[in-house]
C-alpha cells in the first residue's frame, strides 16, 4: 500500500493528456482524476484511462463520481471499461469501483448540423444519431452483453446495468440549441452537490458538438475549472473567476498551417473548436487562476512539441505558473 496516494492529499492527477482520436504511444487519451480527501472524481475517460488510473495509485474503490464533458471518442473510449471491467470486481489487490457509480454529462443532442461547406455525409445509426449519456451507456452495457451474461451463469457476477447511475445534465432556458447557437453567453448553473465537492457547468462552444460542458470543482482544499474541449468563449471566463488551478485543452495552431496535408477545412476546424496554446495565458488570468495546466494537447506526440514550447506560448499574458501536462502528473490542491 505504500505507493498509494495518501487518501488525505487533494490533487488534480492527469491520467492521460493526449487530444484527439488517432492514438499515440507518448500519451494516454485525455483523462483527469481530482482527489479531494478520499474521494475521487473522474473528468473524461479517454483511451486507456481505466489502465492510467491503475497506475496512478489511486484505488478505484474511492471513485465517486465520473463527468464527461462532451461525447466525442477521444473522451469517452475508456468509459465503459469503468463500467464492465473496474466494477466487474476486486482487483489482486482487493480494489474495485464500488457500484452504483454516478456518471453526469451531456443529453441527447437533438439534431445533427449539416456537414462542414455543405457536402453530403453518411449518417450512423440513422433511427438514433445522437444519443446521450443514457443512451450511451445503456448500448455499451448491451453490446457486451453475452460476456456479462455468461459471467453472470459462470460465477454469479453482477449485473453491470446495477453498476452506474447516469445523469444526463439538464440545461437552463438559455435559448440553447444544437443547430444554431451552441454555446450562448450563460453564467454557471450548478450540477451536483455530494457533501464534498460542488459541481457546476456551462456550455462551450466546441464546433458542431452540443452540448458542451466545462466543469468547475469546488472543494473544501480549493477550487479547479476544466475546460473540456473548446474555443476561446466568455462563458470559460465567468466559471474559472477566482479558482486556483484551471485545466485547459491546447493545440498548436501553428504546427498544422506550417505542416503539409491539412486540409483548409480541418484547419479550419482546428481554430473553431479548440483553443491555441498562445491565448490560453490570458484566459487564465481573466479567470485569476494562480495554476494554469495544459492537456489534451495537439499535436499529442511529446516529440512533435517540446514542453518548453508549450510552456513559453501559454505563459503569454499570465501572470501565475504554467503546469505542461504530461501523464500521472500530480498538482497539488493547496487553498491560496
Amino acid at each position: 500500500m505504500s505507493a498509494r496516494e495518501p487518501r488525505e492529499r487533494s490533487a488534480v492527477v492527469l491520467l492521460g493528456t493526449a487530444g484527439g482520436p488517432p492514438p499515440v504511444t507518448s500519451r494516454a487519451g485525455t483523462a483527469t482524476a481530482l482527489s479531494v480527501r478520499g474521494r475521487v472524481y473522474i473528468i473524461d475517460c479517454g483511451r486507456s484511462a481505466v489502465t492510467q488510473y491503475g497506475h496512478s495509485g489511486l484505488e478505484f474503490g474511492d471513485i465517486a463520481s465520473v463527468f464527461i464533458t462532451h461525447l466525442h471518442i477521444d473522451h469517452i473510449a475508456d468509459y465503459a471499461n469503468f463500467l464492465l471491467l473496474a466494477a466487474h470486481g476486486p482487483n489482486d489487490a482487493g480494489d474495485a469501483v464500488r457500484p452504483p457509480l454516478d456518471v453526469y454529462g451531456p443529453g441527447p443532442a437533438g439534431a445533427l448540423p449539416p456537414a462542414h461547406g455543405g457536402g453530403s455525409v453518411p449518417t450512423i445509426a440513422p433511427g438514433d444519431p445522437t444519443p446521450g449519456l443514457k443512451d450511451l451507456t445503456a448500448q455499451s452495457i448491451d453490446a457486451s452483453a453475452y460476456s456479462s451474461n455468461i459471467f453472470a451463469r459462470e460465477s454469479g457476477a453482477h449485473d453491470p446495468r446495477s453498476a452506474v447511475r447516469t445523469h444526463e445534465i439538464a440545461l437552463p432556458e438559455i435559448g440553447a440549441d444544437p443547430l444554431h447557437n451552441r454555446a450562448p453567453d450563460m453564467d454557471p448553473f450548478p450540477i451536483m452537490d455530494d457533501g464534498t465537492v460542488r459541481v457546476s457547468a456551462v456550455l462551450v462552444p466546441h464546433g458542431l458538438v452540443y452540448p458542451s460542458f466545462a466543469y468547475r470543482f469546488d472543494t473544501p482544499d480549493g477550487s479547479v475549472v476544466f475546460s473540456g474541449d473548446t474555443a476561446p468563449t466568455d462563458n470559460l471566463v465567468r466559471l474559472g473567476r477566482g479558482a486556483d488551478i484551471l485545466v485547459h485543452e491546447a493545440i498548436d495552431l501553428d504546427h498544422y498551417r506550417n505542416s503539409s496535408g491539412y486540409s483548409q477545412a480541418v484547419l479550419e476546424h482546428f481554430a473553431n473548436a479548440h483553443t491555441d496554446v498562445t491565448r490560453v495565458g490570458t484566459i487564465a488570468e481573466r479567470c485569476g487562476v494562480s495554476t494554469l495546466v495544459l492537456t489534451h494537447l495537439v499535436p499529442a506526440d511529446s516529440f512533435l512539441v517540446s514542453d518548453a514550447s508549450w510552456r513559453h506560448r501559454a505563459q503569454r499574458g499570465f501572470t501565475g505558473r504554467v503546469v505542461v501536462g504530461n501523464d500521472l502528473d500530480r498538482i497539488p490542491l493547496r487553498r491560496r
